[in-house]
């Protein structure tokens, strides 16, 4: 199976790369709501969801795939009370045939609101 890095590191330039794909599988890594200045976006969950699932779909858009291909999500909320605005937004992302999925809240490592991680399978 071959393994490649896709977007190269992160840009806030941690020792982690944007994704992996090995073989037909597509490994993003966590994703906060950066803007492209590297800002984290103010607001609710639901502007910091919407733009965390954007830089999922930028990443997921350098490995070739869409989020049609996302068939695992994990979700990390700061705030529990949060999970029902943040589903909503969630929705306006993956309406149809929405992949497999873990929430739960913890505590970030920065003050974000909410970090989504994914797995894609789009076959080579």
């Amino acid at each position: 199976m071959s393994k490649k890095i896709i977007g190269g590191m992160s840009s806030q330039g941690l020792p982690f790369s944007k994704a992996v794909r090995a073989g037909d599988f597509v490994y993003v890594s966590g994703q906060v709501a950066f803007d492209n200045d590297g800002n984290l976006v103010a607001g609710a969950i639901e502007e910091q969801t919407r733009q965390t699932l954007r830089n999922i779909e930028g990443v997921l858009k350098e490995a070739g795939c869409t989020l049609q291909d996302v068939i695992k999500v994990n979700v990390w909320l700061d705030d529990a009370r949060d999970f029902g605005r943040f589903n909503a937004t969630y929705a306006e992302f993956f309406a149809k045939e929405a992949p497999a999925r873990s929430t739960v809240e913890s505590k970030l490592m920065i003050d974000a609101k909410i970090e989504v991680d994914c797995i894609a399978y789009k076959p080579e």
